[in-house]
């Protein structure tokens, strides 16, 4: 699943860490959203698409998730005259 980040919309990223169901210490997923809960949710329909997790596996690991307002980081550069 690729997600694109837009401009001049607020942008907040949901950081999922999914070592405890792959055994690598360093896996996450991210995922983008226009709202903290749209975030959530795409992070949700990857964690069940992509791992095959659970309700109770992914309340588990969205409760445990990174969620932030990103979009200061993506808007564009105003063009100087």
């Amino acid at each position: 699943m690729i997600q694109e980040i837009r401009s001049n919309e607020p942008q907040y990223i949901c950081v999922v860490r999914v070592d405890s169901i792959t055994n690598n210490e360093d896996e996450e997923i991210m995922t983008f959203g226009v709202s903290e809960e749209d975030a959530k949710s795409q992070a949700q329909q990857l964690l069940t698409k992509n791992y095959g997790c659970n309700e109770s596996q992914i309340l588990e690991l969205i409760q445990e998730s990174k969620i932030e307002l990103i979009g200061q980081w993506c808007a564009p550069k105003e063009q100087q005259d």
